[in-house]
């Protein structure tokens, strides 16, 4: 991921937000345009919850894991919508929608398109 170096407090604004498939476009107005894939952005849920679960130590796989149909399927955006003029709050395809993901937040995990 690319050094950004867009100054304190001067977070740009997106100008659009586009589900483009696997990954969240969003043009900022600064014309930075950054792809987020759907699951770095779910990897990444910034709740209480999910940075506890991320605290812990891993659990061992088990050598033959059996997927849920919910886990089998293609993890998608349900909804997104804005909270408050600094943050979106993301609902995902397998039921996760507490997340509230800070504009630095998704400045920083977006990633700039090849050239």
């Amino acid at each position: 991921m690319a050094e950004l170096d867009w100054g304190r407090n001067m977070t740009p604004t997106p100008r659009t937000l586009k589900n483009a498939g696997d990954a969240l476009q969003i043009e900022w107005s600064d014309g930075v345009i950054q792809r987020i894939p759907w699951r770095k952005l779910r990897e990444s849920c910034p709740c209480a919850s999910c940075r506890v679960d991320r605290a812990k130590p891993p659990k061992p796989q088990p050598l033959l894991a059996v997927l849920s149909a919910a886990e089998a399927q293609p993890l998608a955006p349900v909804s997104m919508r804005p909270a408050g003029n600094y943050a979106y709050a993301i609902a995902f395809s397998d039921g996760h929608s507490s997340g509230i993901y800070s504009l630095e937040l998704l400045r920083q995990l977006g990633e700039l398109p090849s050239p």
